[in-house]
């Protein structure tokens, strides 16, 4: 019943936001439709679409929403970016690292607004750019171990240097400021990862999880996992997904207000404002998953409220 209500949704998901295919003439109007570009067209990004489309609407524009789904119709998303990507002072909006990069690749001066995007350093970068990161603040992740930890003082952590450095030196420093010590071991390879967990099991209290497409992916998520349990040493993770195969938590987003975030960017930039000027933002909302088994077998007694305010528990 489960997967039959999900193929009907993912149906109606794209009779919905798939559009005929756009005509040169379209493009040529003086209100041209705005333009949404997604790297996949499952939950989370279809949230996304859900919310720029609510924002756009209740800001009072009456512009058309054309979007399109790299993964669905790849040839068709192409095209339409190239050709949106001419449109001078009318804002693409990208979901996702790929039809990010897509965007930033294709010759144009159209502004940018990405959401749901990993790093950074891409929007910096770029001429006419900015959106809403996937990441919360370094500052937001600690504070928040220290609501479901607040006995540990060394967060450990095991990163790539050549993904993470500028990351990891920063939350040194907000973790010294909150009160904690971080203790980081750097990983160059997967396979320094079991010698990089073994160091850390004689010091660290939580094993704090970072994006980080080398140390953390499903052909690590065991070893960490088991590393946890084993040690009694509570893992942070990165999404509900880690928190149901055993961390401890983690934190996790509203995707449909992170595209509200970017249709009120998008909002600004129709108004004139040049998208340069609009920093990057994070997620204002914090949502968060838990498991109360993982919880158990490591002997942590969480607060009520923190079970009682979950967007998602496991048992």
């Amino acid at each position: 019943m489960n997967r039959t209500r999900h193929l009907t949704a993912a149906l109606i998901a794209v009779l919905m936001f798939t559009p005929a295919a756009l005509s040169s003439g379209a493009y040529g109007d003086p209100d041209p439709p705005v333009v949404v570009v997604t790297s996949r067209q499952d939950g989370p990004y279809q949230a996304v679409v859900s919310g720029i489309q609510r924002s756009l609407r209740e800001s009072g524009l009456a512009r058309p929403i054309e979007v399109h789904s790299i993964q669905l119709e790849p040839d068709e998303a192409m095209d339409a970016l190239r050709l949106a990507r001419q449109q001078r002072g009318h804002p693409i909006l990208t979901i996702g690292s790929v039809a990010t990069r897509a965007a930033l690749e294709s010759p144009g001066d159209a502004p940018i607004i990405a959401c749901m995007v990993v790093d950074s350093h891409e929007l910096r970068g770029a001429e006419n750019a900015t959106g809403v990161l996937l990441d919360f603040p370094l500052e937001t992740q600690l504070e928040w171990i220290r609501k479901f930890s607040p006995e540990s003082r060394t967060i450990g952590v095991v990163y790539n240097p050549g993904e993470n450095d500028d990351e990891i030196r920063a939350a040194r420093k907000i973790a010294k400021r909150l009160g904690l010590e971080l203790i980081a071991r750097e990983v160059h390879r997967p396979q320094d990862l079991p010698d990089a967990l073994d160091d850390l099991s004689r010091e660290a209290d939580l094993l704090w999880g970072v994006t980080d497409q080398m140390v953390l992916s499903r052909q690590t998520a065991q070893a960490i996992l088991l590393f946890s349990f084993r040690h009694r040493i509570p893992f942070s993770g990165l999404s509900a997904s880690w928190v149901k195969a055993g961390a401890l938590y983690a934190l996790d987003r509203d995707y449909e207000d992170l595209g509200a975030q970017c249709g009120e960017m998008a909002t600004q930039v129709l108004g004139g404002r040049r998208a340069t000027s609009i920093p990057p933002a994070t997620p204002r909302k914090v949502l968060y998953a838990l498991n109360l088994r993982t919880a158990e077998h490591l002997k942590i007694d969480l607060p009520p409220d923190l079970v009682r305010d979950a967007d998602m528990v496991f048992r």
